[in-house]
């Protein structure tokens, strides 16, 4: 996917704290549960088949709206849709991002982003100009197997663990989440994940799907056994800690 992609909440999707559902009313159930009105846009929907993604990880390609394209489609649907979530490739990485929050702010529609956490100052500045309701950012694995993960050796943490730590602060509300792969995950690296994510408000483990727009065949899920011991690992650190 072109860095810029989105797309509106889909069905099956997590809902951000915060964000009202229209069949229960604003104190409906949140983003833990199933967003009920929501349909691909321009880059499609959060992944959940891929081991990495962003700018640094890359696992399939999807077209994307123009801003144009994207605005109008939401102006249609203003009061059928809650938010729009902003995901990836690397959403971090468009230059006009701010701009196309805030027209996506203007139409009010509460704004979810998903990053990979690359860009710590552009996710900062975006957060703290009220352009961002929620943030998730993805963990791929603990520091010690991130690179390999990633793909990219002697890849720089340091961007990285700048935006797990201000996350950690609280300034926007946030999630973290990993996608769990058998060749890259065991007991191991959760129990370091968990150290480093500590406090954390939320953190989600997602079981990775092959499909053919994976560019990295081969790959394996894990079981739904091994998922929940993975994330009872993490429990003590994270107590949210949930498939």
């Amino acid at each position: 996917m072109a860095p810029g992609g989105g797309g509106v909440w889909r069905p099956g999707g997590r809902r951000p704290p915060g964000l009202p559902n229209k069949k229960s009313g604003p104190r409906g159930p949140l983003f833990q549960g199933a967003a009920r009105r929501a349909a691909p846009l321009g880059g499609g929907t959060p992944r959940e088949d891929g081991a990495v993604q962003g700018n640094v990880f890359g696992t399939y390609l999807h077209g994307v709206l123009d801003s144009g394209e994207l605005l109008a489609f939401l102006n249609r649907r203003r009061g059928l849709l809650d938010g729009v979530c902003v995901t990836g490739g690397e959403p971090l990485l468009r230059s006009d991002l701010p701009d196309l929050l805030e027209e996506i702010k203007s139409l009010g529609f509460l704004v979810k982003l998903d990053t990979n956490g690359s860009h710590p100052d552009r996710l900062r500045a975006v957060a703290e100009a009220g352009l961002a309701d929620y943030v998730a950012m993805d963990v791929k694995n603990c520091p010690e197997r991130y690179a390999r993960t990633a793909g990219v050796p002697g890849l720089d943490l340091g961007p990285i663990r700048e935006s797990v730590a201000w996350l950690l602060e609280g300034h926007v509300d946030y999630e973290f989440r990993t996608t769990v792969v058998k060749e890259f995950h065991d007991r191991a690296a959760f129990q370091e994940i968990g150290s480093w994510l500590a406090g954390a408000r939320r953190y989600f483990l997602q079981s990775y799907e092959d499909r053919d727009t994976v560019l990295c065949p081969g790959l394996s899920p894990c079981s739904r056994e091994e998922l929940e011991d993975f994330a009872a690992i993490v429990r003590p650190f994270v107590p949210g800690a949930a498939l």
